[in-house]
Parts: C-alpha cells; structure tokens; sequence
C-alpha cells in the first residue's frame, strides 16, 4: 500500500510538473528555436537563446535575439492556449480556455523593455531593432493584432519580410560580440536571480496599490 501511494505521489507531481507555466514557457521556447534554426539562414540570421542581461538594479531575461544585417529581433514567446483578446495600447490582455478567463500583462509592453534595454547595452538606434511577439500554442487570436504578434508560421514570415538592411556585416558581428560579454552566465544561478528580481518587483508594486 505505501508503494502504491508514492506512485500516485510521484504520478501526481509529474502531473503538476508537465502543467506548470514553466514547464509550458520551456516548450515554447523550445518550439521557435527549432523553428528558427530549421526555417532561416544561419548565414544571415544569428540565434541567441535565453539572454540574461543587467537592468533596473536587477535582470531582464529575452527568450530569443535573432541578429542580421536586417535589424536586432527580439523575440517573446507566450505558449498559451485558447483565444486571445487584445489591443497595442492596453496594459493587459486576456486568455479565455472555454468558461476560464485570464489575464496576462500586454507582451508588447513587456518586450519593449528587452528592447529598449537591449538597444542602450548595444548602443544602437531603435530602428535598428525588432520586437516580435510569438504565441506557439494552440491560440487564437481575435483580436486584429499587429504584424509583429504572431503565431509560429507567422513567426517566420515576418522576420524574413523584413528586407531594408540596417546593420553592415562587421556591426553584426560586434552586436554578437557585445550580447556574449554583456550577458549573464547561463545557468541556474541566474535564472534564480532573475525569477527572485521579477518576484521583488511584483511585491513592491502590489505593496504600492
């Protein structure tokens, strides 16, 4: 009987595990990097995973940065499921799954603070740069969303549309250079940092409201 119910426990975590938003964000991720690497030029376009870089006495973490001669992308994944309800300007959004709704802050909003802290780092121009949102979950948007909040397919196509050259080839590789001295080492320690920065944040802002 004991074995049984530590097999229950163990399926049960598991469970919980393979739910959990981590766990979810992790697959997405996953998801466009293989997306990328299978679907673009490595020639042209440079792909930077899970990039921790210093900001606001703390940490910023951008799923992907994808360098070329076309501009910076700075890519956000959401892997989340049913439709999706939003507009460019509102702080938040809205993710209905049958009767269950939530809200989840504006990803355009959260991105451009990967962008604009990104862009000071590299000592760039803000033209010089692209945000892309990119929900690879079972999703649906409906709302008119911009061209750069997409899905996976999407994803792909817009980036490769963007064609006016905005970086010459030695400030591609300059730009890969600062990201690899810039950021911080990849790992666990980091990602703690990171997870404890954001949590810091939160409760200071539930504390002033």
């Amino acid at each position: 009987m004991a074995k049984l119910y530590i097999f229950a426990g163990i399926v049960a975590a598991v469970a919980i595990f393979f739910k959990s938003p981590w766990f979810k964000g992790w697959i997405g991720e996953l998801q466009i990097n293989l997306v990328t690497k299978f679907s673009l030029n490595k020639g042209i376009y440079h792909l930077i995973k899970n990039v921790t870089i210093p900001a606001d006495g703390g940490t910023t973490q951008i799923d992907h940065i994808i360098v070329s001669r076309f501009g910076v992308f700075v890519v956000e994944t959401k892997n989340l499921r049913g439709w999706i309800f939003g507009k460019e300007g509102d702080a938040y959004w809205t993710q209905k799954l049958y009767r269950h709704s939530e809200k989840f802050q504006n990803p355009l909003r959260q991105n451009y603070k990967h962008t604009e802290t990104l862009a000071e780092i590299l000592r760039i121009s803000a033209d010089k740069m692209r945000s892309v949102i990119v929900f690879p979950g079972d999703s649906t948007f409906k709302t008119e969303m911009p061209e750069n909040v997409t899905g996976t397919r999407g994803y792909i196509q817009y980036i490769r549309s963007q064609t006016r050259r905005v970086l010459t080839e030695d400030e591609v590789k300059e730009v890969i250079n600062i990201i690899a001295e810039k950021r911080l080492a990849p790992g666990l320690k980091t990602h703690l940092q990171h997870v404890k920065h954001v949590n810091d944040m939160k409760a200071q802002k539930n504390h002033r409201t």
